[in-house]
């Protein structure tokens, strides 16, 4: 393709509502201009949903637009500007290593952000070069997409370019620059920074504009900015039972890294878990295991309860009615998580209806595997087609007691046999990104420039349910579980 048919045909349409938004939210900002711009990875499938040409835009000339080296026609280059409680400390923050390139119009007419990670320094850089490694950048292609394909909210990736240039870290990494597509990147912590910077008018703003892009049938409502409060811990309280449910672990989920829209955002030291334990923590950062697994709810309604306070002064114009209206509302979180991950519990062991009995079912299941150290999704997959791997697990008694309970419990619904296994078949996957096979990945691309490992894993992950052969090896365990593993937010 030639550069002059790329540039009529990459195929962008944008329409950059934020940029609407009050100066002091974002900060107009043009990407640096990268040396030796290099696609490594391009999702054609995004792409297309997006309305873009991929075959442009892994042309010469759309590289140079994904490295940030051309502009496209519309676009309206920002930094946008957030704070938020990090590890339980307040800070003010923004996009430190990150520009929104703008908004696309799909061709069905969804908006999207695309927005440059690692593109270089911005006005809120606080020190740092504004530069990623290619390794995170790669992490981040691979889980967000798993998580798309596992069915749960999240960012996804369009491409990952290298840069041609080095990365200053403990080592050297080579640079790269990952483009992010989102509902949008408003963050509980953008709330927070119009509440503690800005002025009740620039709150409202913020918040309206929120309500339109996000949650449109709640314009109407008496108490818009209540509602609005009350759609938000719904999507929460649904997105991390949808983590808990396949073993996600996030790693930093500071107020910063929480998405009004209800999407997974900002996949610094995530990882999912092998051996089940609550307490299980990856994050080299998380010393306290304040964001370990078994948290993950409660820090959940904490950052919830963070964003609820930003809305006081447009909840009611009495401060301690507004207190008490919103501590309602976050009284609720706990109820719409708990309804959330016990039907997905129940829909893991096959059971269609609700009896009294079936949270101590699923928790005594849960404490068996904890006490035998038993792998959290392969123990499922075994349960959903009747085998018996982890011999250490399945031939203890406590196994066998809940076995006999469990059958009883299967054998009370009208629902047959076969429908319970279609119904587990789907709730369980047979893969996830394995701890072990996700370094492969990265250790073949990084050090050897070999990314048929890291394209293999992509292909069997982009269909976790379908339980077939070819994915028989990436179910395994490694023979020994690294207890030591950790993983890093790639800053």
């Amino acid at each position: 393709m030639t550069e002059e048919k790329a540039m009529l045909e990459t195929g962008w349409n944008f329409d950059n509502s934020y940029a609407r938004l009050p100066n002091a939210f974002f900060t107009s900002f043009t990407p640096d201009a990268v040396r030796s711009p290099g696609l490594i990875i391009f999702n054609s499938p995004l792409a297309k949903t997006l309305g873009l040409n991929g075959e442009a835009l892994q042309s010469k000339y759309g590289v140079a637009e994904l490295a940030g080296n051309r502009i496209p026609e519309g676009a309206a280059p920002l930094a946008q500007a957030y704070a938020g409680h990090q590890f339980g400390n307040f800070n003010m923050l923004g996009d430190g290593r990150a520009l929104l390139l703008g908004e696309q119009i799909t061709p069905q007419g969804e908006r999207f952000d695309i927005q440059f990670k690692g593109s270089g320094r911005t006005p809120y850089s606080r020190g740092g070069d504004g530069r990623a490694g290619l390794g995170p950048m790669l992490r981040e292609y691979i889980i967000s997409e798993a998580l798309h394909a596992l069915g749960i909210p999240t960012t996804r990736s369009l491409a990952v370019v290298t840069t041609g240039e080095t990365v200053h870290r403990e080592t050297e990494l080579q640079g790269a620059i990952l483009t992010r597509v989102a509902a949008s990147h408003i963050r509980v912590g953008t709330f927070q920074y119009a509440a503690n910077f800005g002025s009740i008018e620039e709150l409202k703003e913020l918040a309206d504009y929120t309500i339109k892009r996000h949650y449109p049938e709640v314009e109407a409502d008496e108490n818009r900015y209540l509602s609005l409060i009350q759609e938000v811990i719904k999507r929460q309280a649904s997105l991390i039972a949808k983590w808990q449910l396949v073993g996600f672990i996030h790693g930093v989920m500071n107020t910063d890294n929480m998405a009004i829209s209800g999407e997974t955002i900002d996949y610094g030291p995530c990882a999912f878990m092998d051996t089940y334990d609550p307490a299980t923590v990856f994050s080299s950062i998380d010393q306290q295991g304040r964001y370990a697994y078994g948290n993950q709810p409660y820090i959940g309604g904490w950052n919830l309860a963070r964003f609820a306070e930003t809305l006081l002064p447009l909840i009611h114009d009495d401060q301690n009615e507004a207190i008490k209206m919103a501590t309602e509302a976050i009284g609720e979180f706990n109820n719409f998580y708990h309804a959330n991950w016990f039907a997905g519990m129940r829909a893991k062991l096959g059971i269609f209806n609700e009896e009294e009995e079936d949270e101590k079912l699923i928790e005594d299941l849960l404490n068996t595997m904890q006490e035998h150290s038993a792998d959290y999704t392969n123990t499922f997959r075994a349960l959903t087609f009747e085998t018996r791997e982890d011999k250490d697990l399945f031939n203890s008694e406590e196994f066998t007691q809940w076995n006999e309970l469990w059958q009883a419990r299967l054998s009370r619904q009208e629902e047959s046999k076969e429908d319970s296994q279609q119904l587990m078949r789907n709730s369980n996957p047979a893969i996830i990104p394995r701890n072990h096979r996700v370094e492969e990945a990265l250790e073949a691309a990084v050090e050897h420039e070999d990314y048929g490992v890291m394209e293999k894993l992509l292909e069997v992950l982009s269909k976790p349910y379908a339980h077939s052969q070819e994915q028989t090896d990436f179910c395994t365990v490694p023979a020994e579980i690294n207890q030591s593993y950790r993983t890093y937010c790639g800053t």
